[in-house]
């Protein structure tokens, strides 16, 4: 039903964005050309996402927010994605495939951290002292705590609008 926008019949407040996003990508993703169906949606996430791209989380935390979320929310094309990215920082396929699979992560930091999104998911944010402090325990911090809930936030977001929408 939501049919992929080119970036001339999209939504003029969507445009910019697109171009943004062909520009960085080479090509525009059919996510982003359903997303601009809704210019408030798709400029928002792609907000979020440089939020959350741009925090004190190293890159292979990020991703595993990224993969708790999308593994959580059964967002196919957005565990292509994460997969590709975490390929790319060289991690093991032991450790991607733990993620796609929704298990535990042979990593004991990244399952810290895997565990902990998923716990902050399942209990609207009310996790426990001792959630907490096995975060900490890896040398998270309270602002990676927080930083969490903004790439969970971000990744909701993109899930839903990604299934809802049937990109591809």
């Amino acid at each position: 039903m939501f049919t992929a926008h080119t970036i001339e019949d999209a939504p003029p407040e969507s445009q910019p964005a697109m171009r943004a996003v062909r520009e960085e990508f080479g090509v525009l993703p059919d996510a982003v050309a359903r997303l601009a169906h809704s210019p408030e949606l798709l400029n928002g996430f792609l907000a979020l996402n440089e939020s959350f791209e741009g925090c004190t989380l190293d890159t292979l935390s990020q991703e595993t927010v990224a993969m708790a979320v999308s593994v959580r929310n059964q967002c196919h094309i957005c565990i292509g994605i994460h997969s590709a990215r975490l390929r790319k920082l060289d991690a093991s396929p032991d450790v991607i495939a733990a993620f796609r699979e929704g298990r535990p992560v042979p990593d004991a930091r990244l399952e810290a951290l895997r565990t902990f999104a998923l716990d902050v998911m399942a209990t609207a944010g009310a996790v426990d002292d001792d959630t907490l402090k096995a975060l900490f325990a890896h040398g998270y911090t309270e602002r990676n705590a927080l930083e969490v809930v903004l790439g969970i936030g971000a990744y909701t977001l993109s899930t839903l609008a990604n299934r809802l929408t049937k990109a591809v």
